[in-house]
């Protein structure tokens, strides 16, 4: 049976412990084995992280101290897949480079806060994450990001003359990263299907380097 750690905590703003349970539940629905952890310090023990094939941060703003960010980063390099969702790992720790730069981007802003109604548009239509999937319609914020060159683009969103990428993949030494950026509130899964059958795919996937980086 496959393992997946779920990390939830830091502003309450963005209810981490409701979407914790959504995204424990879609895992367990998949044959996962899902710890759910409320303390930074879960990611203290680098033996147990690397037994994992999944590691998924939902812990908005913070501070990550070294002891705890270096276990996550050796066991993602190793080949243990991270996913996340909106500031849940995309604005987790604003000092902590290093986890930035293995996510593959940073919250910057979204103008109009909570309510803004917007398009994504899936834009890979062959990866396994996407395809099949069509575009949608949400009433949520509008994530303004920085983002790496190295990431895949899955979906986008219009945001003024540019298409400002939603989800993404991202490879971490020999682990598998995804993120998409939809997530604010629990209630934002509910908005469309394709929200939480993405992040569905996206999970599995990042798990599944684990037996390809052992290979």
């Amino acid at each position: 049976m496959k393992k997946a750690l779920i990390v939830q905590g830091g502003w309450q703003g963005h209810e981490p412990q409701q979407v914790a349970e959504i995204v424990a539940g879609a895992l367990r629905a998949n044959g996962f084995e899902v710890e759910i952890a409320d303390t930074l310090d879960a990611l203290k023990d680098g033996a147990k992280l690397k037994a994992l094939d999944l590691i998924f941060m939902a812990w908005t703003m913070g501070k990550i101290e070294r002891d705890q960010l270096t276990p996550l980063l050796e066991a993602v390099a190793s080949g243990v897949g991270l996913a996340g969702v909106h500031g849940g790992m995309g604005d987790s720790f604003r000092e902590a480079t290093d986890y930035q730069y293995m996510v593959g981007g940073q919250w910057v802003a979204h103008p109009g806060n909570d309510g803004v109604e917007y398009w994504v548009h899936i834009v890979d239509h062959e990866h396994v994450i996407t395809r099949g999937l069509s575009d949608f319609q949400v009433k949520s914020e509008h994530y303004y990001m920085h983002i790496d060159p190295a990431i895949h683009v899955l979906a986008t969103t219009p945001f003024d003359d540019v298409a400002m990428p939603v989800a993404w993949t991202k490879m971490w030494g020999r682990g598998r990263v995804f993120y998409c950026s939809l997530g604010h509130v629990a209630q934002v899964f509910d908005q469309a299907p394709q929200i939480l059958e993405m992040v569905t795919r996206g999970m599995l996937w990042a798990a599944e380097g684990k037996a390809l980086a052992q290979v």
